[in-house]
């Protein structure tokens, strides 16, 4: 890593993110002309494509040694190397692209030895930017205003009653991964008397990147996913970690997971109590799994 130039590499990155976000604004997308990957929750737009084209080719074009995957591209059984890697997400948050909704990023990660290094995510519609470098720090600005360092919010975590806690459904709707789904979910938000923690909230965002970045600012206690991929958190893992916030297994037990974990516990930076947190919330889950794991 010290022979790469992160703070050149994230500047180019975000300013790669930025076209991007442009390409993003213009577009009219709509419920209509949307294809869908493997159900009706997991969608893909030609606007998709375009945008990690576009990328691929500003990446490659500067770095073209580096090896690229991108969600749109993706074929499986590829894996994640120990050699520089760009990992994309050309639109985080497709669905809510299509609604009108704009919870939505382009999310450009640099991960090296498949630990992230670089980290650039972009909301063109609010102007959100989140960047990281490893080692750096992690920051926020937004419509070009000066930079915060992150996080922003930070304080002792305390027990998941007083928590706000970021979920998402997932495209499996049925089978063992629903099942865990709908298990955590319940016992987090239940009332104690029923057995349940009555966490204070659950928030589906629809984006797993601007989710951490919530995490990663304080102002979201945790978010926890099984079944999304690298690029939904290669970038955002960076920023993360650069705020001192932790990233570890969304199953009990690993505290190192890899980038291609597939199930994500994502915790904020705190004075105190994040181990704590963690197992507390891996008590939720229990004996549980769901079926996500490394691509094998």
């Amino acid at each position: 890593m010290a022979e790469l130039d992160m703070h050149d590499i994230c500047a180019f990155v975000i300013e790669v993110a930025r076209e991007a976000g442009g390409t993003i604004r213009s577009a009219k997308p709509s419920t209509s002309n949307t294809l869908s990957k493997k159900n009706t929750a997991d969608i893909v737009t030609e606007t998709d494509k375009a945008v990690e084209q576009h990328i691929h080719q500003r990446l490659q074009q500067r770095y073209p040694t580096f090896a690229f995957v991108g969600e749109e591209s993706y074929k499986i059984g590829v894996e994640v190397t120990d050699e520089p890697t760009f990992i994309v997400d050309p639109i985080d948050g497709t669905s809510n692209f299509v609604h009108g909704f704009p919870a939505v990023c382009v999310s450009i990660g640099l991960v090296v030895k498949k630990r992230p290094v670089v980290g650039v995510v972009y909301n063109p519609f609010q102007e959100d930017l989140w960047s990281a470098v490893h080692g750096q720090g992690a920051f926020y600005s937004q419509h070009d205003g000066p930079r915060k360092a992150l996080p922003i919010v930070s304080a002792p975590l305390g027990e998941l009653n007083t928590a706000c806690i970021g979920i998402e459904w997932g495209s499996d709707r049925e089978g063992p991964n629903f099942d865990l789904n709908l298990k955590v979910f319940t016992t987090l938000a239940r009332s104690r008397a029923t057995g349940g923690h009555f966490v204070n909230s659950l928030r589906c965002l629809g984006s797993a990147a601007i989710a951490i970045c919530l995490v990663a600012a304080g102002q979201q206690d945790a978010f926890w996913e099984c079944g999304c991929w690298a690029w939904d958190v290669a970038a955002a893992w960076c920023i993360l970690s650069e705020a001192n916030g932790i990233m570890v297994d969304g199953h009990p037990g690993n505290w190192n997971p890899p980038i291609d974990n597939r199930r994500y516990l994502a915790v904020r930076p705190a004075t105190d109590g994040q181990k704590e947190f963690v197992e507390k919330f891996w008590d939720v889950i229990g004996e549980d799994r769901s079926s996500y794991g490394p691509t094998p």
